[in-house]
């Protein structure tokens, strides 16, 4: 049996990824150290073993609690003493943890060879369609055809980056005169790459689930063992924007969100939902949690639109950070998880080659 004590140390994204066949996912300002530093600090306050930058970090400077997910910044968590290397980053093939697999160290998180695959929307939902999964009608539209060719899918419509963060780029088009401006302005910078995703507007009610991966968690006091993905309750998403749920760095979710009562959650089209939510975990290799968003097209029938490798970690941990809590920290309250268990469950399911 295997007694050795946890030593986790929490990475943040330090540089942009590298772009992949001309497509360049955005860089969140802060790499994430901001949820970062909510996850260190909750699971030392609960007397985890928690590797930090500095040895006596300041509660609200996110650089004292978070190391950079850079070749130097993993080696340093590990001459501190790391034995686990929290991935609160954003994955891609090479990615510098890859070094370290080999060498005993756990982490928490994605393969990252796994994540770069399915951050690729067209990717992803291709594999869930050819597996009978339910997803939206999409097509792909490059440059040089959006200049030279009429549009030839219907609207309503949804443009999205392909390896997109969150709401960020989204924009719902009604009109061929919306869909000029949006596409302009998407293919204008290089902060999208040369390709843009468009698929059909769903109407419906939205909601979002996390899938956790198979493993031994604490719940109620219990010891559970889930032999295979599981779901989380679902949350309701409400108060969109033109359309669309608006980014969480812009509206703190505990705003438009709110986790379905037991009555809704045992529905039948809920459940039905949480088994495709489960099928769509194993079929990308989760290792962490993941996150769905779903929606109802007109018919009242839900789809899966968006899977998230990296869900936001953001949690009421810290004092000055109070209505920070992520979609998944909203969803594992349901169950009795604080954000500190939240964590600490997910820290249970440290993996390693």
């Amino acid at each position: 049996m295997n007694t050795e004590i946890v030593k986790v140390a929490i990475v943040y994204q330090a540089h942009p990824l590298p772009a992949k066949d001309g497509i360049v996912k955005p860089m969140k300002p802060g790499g994430y150290a901001d949820s970062g530093a909510d996850i260190a600090y909750a699971l030392k306050q609960h007397n985890n073993t928690v590797i930090t930058p500095s040895d006596n970090p300041y509660i609200d400077k996110d650089a004292d609690w978070v190391f950079p997910d850079t070749d130097a910044g993993i080696r340093h968590a590990i001459q501190k003493g790391a034995n686990c290397i929290w991935l609160n980053t954003t994955l891609y093939a090479e990615h510098p943890v890859s070094t370290y697999l080999n060498r005993g160290i756990s982490v928490v998180g994605q393969l990252p060879l796994l994540s770069e695959l399915y951050d690729d929307k067209w990717t992803t939902n291709h594999l869930l369609k050819d597996n009978g999964l339910p997803i939206p009608e999409a097509i792909l539209i490059h440059y040089k055809e959006f200049k030279n060719h009429p549009l030839q899918f219907p609207l309503p419509a949804v443009a999205k980056p392909i390896r997109g963060r969150g709401s960020e780029g989204v924009s719902l088009v009604k009109t061929e005169a919306e869909y000029q401006s949006v596409m302009e302005q998407l293919f204008q910078t290089d902060r999208y790459g040369t390709t843009v995703y468009l698929e059909s507007y769903l109407p419906g009610e939205e909601i979002t689930i996390t899938v956790m991966p198979p493993g031994h968690y604490i719940i109620h006091g219990k010891d559970v063992e889930k032999p295979t993905p599981w779901c989380l309750p679902a949350v309701r998403r409400f108060n969109h924007q033109n359309g669309i749920a608006p980014y969480s760095g812009t509206v703190a979710v505990n705003h438009n969100s709110a986790v379905l009562n037991d009555h809704e959650e045992t529905s039948m089209p809920v459940q039905q939902l949480y088994e495709q939510c489960v099928e769509a975990a194993k079929l990308v290799g989760l290792r962490a949690p993941i996150r769905i968003d779903c929606r109802q097209d007109k018919a009242g029938n839900y789809l899966l639109f968006d899977l998230n490798m990296k869900p936001n970690m953001t949690g009421a941990a810290r004092p000055h950070r109070h209505d920070q809590d992520s979609l998944t920290a909203l969803a594992a309250r349901k169950i009795g998880w604080s954000f500190t268990d939240l964590l600490e469950n997910m820290l249970a399911q440290r993996w390693h080659n």
